[in-house]
């Protein structure tokens, strides 16, 4: 079992930056993917940031992520981060990590993709 635990979440002003953080409770090894999900009230859950565990080909970001966000991970602290700058009011969600442990190391976009997940963080950005 894996528990993914998020942290970083808040309240930032439109224009500021956030990151947020994802600590798995156990050893990466047999990570193949990992993901940062939202879901704003009323929407579903949509991935905005995604890399392979392993590194190597490039991350994947939403076309409302690109140029704003940052995925990255640390191996040696078993972490993933999501550097969140130039925030709008459009990024007020819930952010979730996710994690997959089978399979390919491909980022899918499919919340079914993904066998973890952490409890969540509240992201609100002001105007």
């Amino acid at each position: 079992q894996v528990q993914l635990v998020e942290s970083g979440g808040g309240l930032v002003q439109a224009g500021g930056s956030l990151r947020l953080s994802c600590a798995a409770s156990r050893r990466t090894f047999g990570f193949y993917a990992m993901g940062w999900f939202r879901q704003a009230p009323g929407k579903e859950r949509e991935l905005v940031a995604g890399m392979r565990w392993s590194g190597g080909v490039g991350p994947y970001y939403a076309d409302s992520a690109k140029g704003r966000f940052t995925i990255s991970r640390d191996i040696a602290e078993k972490t993933v981060y999501l550097q969140m700058n130039s925030r709008k009011p459009d990024d007020t969600a819930v952010y979730y990590c996710a994690a997959r442990t089978y399979g390919s190391s491909f980022v899918f976009s499919t919340q079914a993709a993904y066998n973890y997940w952490g409890q969540g963080t509240q992201v609100t950005v002001s105007s």
